[in-house]
């Protein structure tokens, strides 16, 4: 079963809390606009986590985390970046998973053509940054529903490795093992830590 013909979830998919979310769509499939991947790294966030968006209540800038699950979350980091994140739980519960890594199967070509002229694959989608650079990925996506901002997370065609590890880039709630990973994957945006990986 190729990428792009792969069984899309069910909506009862995101219906959950953010970890089992995260922990389920590693080896999962994500296209946009003829564009994606197999999801090898997603980091899980929700309301309860001092390190969430969430953790304070409702913002402008974090209302699609209280959306419906499966609503595009995206926000832009450090002014230069954007971030997709998929929205969990039931509405009014601000949780959502942050797609931080995808390994490229297909729409290679224009995925390098937006990364700058990338030729190491592992350097398309490896991080949130690159990832939605290379997908296309932009501020008019955040509130949609997954279909209507054009993407597709397909089911898993294989059963993946998967390990949690701590999140990266927080200064808070580090202990949490909410950073899904495919281990063995070359196309992570950072090695699993070695204490994580025997």
């Amino acid at each position: 079963m190729s990428a792009r013909r792969a069984r899309p979830v069910a909506a009862a998919f995101f219906d959950r809390r953010p970890e089992d979310v995260a922990a389920s769509l590693i080896g999962c499939t994500l296209s946009v606009g003829g564009a994606g991947g197999i999801i090898v790294e997603a980091e899980a966030y929700g309301q309860r986590d001092p390190a969430s968006h969430s953790f304070r209540g409702e913002t402008p800038r974090c209302r699609s985390m209280f959306g419906p699950p499966g609503t595009v979350y995206v926000y832009r980091t450090y002014g230069l970046h954007w971030c997709l994140n998929i929205v969990t739980e039931a509405p009014g519960i601000g949780a959502a998973v942050l797609i931080r890594a995808i390994e490229p199967t297909h729409g290679l070509d224009v995925m390098r053509t937006r990364r700058g002229g990338v030729r190491d694959d592992r350097l398309l989608c490896g991080g949130p940054g690159r990832l939605t650079q290379a997908l296309a990925v932009d501020g008019d996506m955040d509130g949609l529903p997954l279909a209507d901002a054009g993407f597709l997370i397909g089911a898993r065609a294989v059963e993946p490795d998967v390990v949690g590890v701590p999140r990266i880039g927080i200064s808070q709630a580090t202990d949490l093992p909410w950073r899904m990973v495919a281990r063995g994957s070359r196309y992570l945006s950072r090695p699993i830590p070695r204490s994580s990986a025997a």
